[in-house]
């Protein structure tokens, strides 16, 4: 993509995301992710009926009298996004690719958190970390994350969602805001590194579906493609069992999916490329603030 295209596309985003963010999300954004952590703020003399737990012993020793860590609301938090950019998000048959929802999605919630003066991170995988863009605040920080979503070329078109998540575990040491967007094309099992993270952090997920994933359309013979491995076979659509099987596929996956994340206490959301995610985000934020 030339450059001008890139950084003309990067504006249109700019400019629907950010009125999304400003107009519709400000308020529920901050009541759904503020105040979850708690950071240190201060010491001061040990009071009778004080936590012995929180007794600073460096101070301690040096005063020669018991002193305690204060401790306060975290007012600012860091919103990490992990971003799916394995082969199987580069397909759409409707309004719009998966890729495109997931980078609209991403952009509205970096705004959301420039917002609140919140720092925002990215870790973009897909079998492997392809590019870890560590936390910052501002304006000029979330228009490069908005160019490189829309210009990423990765290396792999697998995925492996565990192995992201375990990676986020590992390099984002304080507690954090983490958001999973992704299809969840991935048969490995990751619920394990998904409960040891959300014991860390606070973890949703965001899952961006195109609606021929759920239902075939009645067209005959149909060339497809596995965008991740490159298989390529015909399939007959013109066969109602055929149709039945791939919609209970679909479901099953789905129920699969949400297993996974209520055993790992995950809140998330599924939303297809045809939908408005401004609603089923809307939806998760009042989940949350319930």
């Amino acid at each position: 993509m030339e450059t001008s295209d890139i950084l003309k596309k990067v504006r249109k985003i700019e400019i629907k995301t950010r009125g999304l963010s400003q107009n519709i999300f400000a308020g529920q954004y901050h009541s759904a992710f503020k105040g979850r952590g708690m950071a240190f703020a201060e010491v001061r003399e040990y009071q009778f009926g004080d936590d012995v737990r929180d007794i600073d012993w460096n101070v301690t020793a040096r005063f020669r009298k018991p002193f305690v860590k204060v401790y306060e609301e975290e007012r600012e938090l860091t919103v990490m996004l992990l971003i799916d950019v394995s082969g199987s998000l580069d397909f759409g048959t409707s309004r719009q690719m998966k890729c495109d929802m997931v980078t609209e999605i991403a952009a509205t919630l970096a705004f959301s958190a420039m917002q609140n003066n919140d720092k925002i991170g990215v870790i973009f995988f897909s079998d492997r970390i392809e590019k870890y863009i560590p936390p910052q605040k501002g304006r000029k920080h979330i228009l490069y994350i908005i160019r490189e979503m829309l210009d990423f070329h990765p290396q792999s078109k697998k995925t492996d969602v565990g192995m992201a998540v375990a990676y986020l575990t590992r390099v984002i040491k304080r507690r954090c805001t983490a958001f999973v967007l992704s299809d969840f094309y991935d048969r490995k099992d990751m619920s394990q590194e998904l409960e040891i993270a959300n014991r860390k952090h606070d973890i949703m997920a965001i899952q961006v579906y195109d609606k021929r994933a759920k239902t075939l359309p009645d067209i005959g013979l149909m060339k497809v493609r596995d965008a991740e491995s490159g298989h390529e076979m015909y399939i007959d659509t013109s066969s109602s069992k055929l149709r039945a099987a791939h919609t209970k596929y679909w479901l099953h996956r789905q129920d699969v999916l949400g297993e996974t994340f209520a055993k790992s206490k995950v809140d998330w959301m599924s939303v297809a490329t045809d939908e408005d995610y401004v609603r089923s985000m809307m939806a998760l934020f009042a989940k949350r603030n319930r």
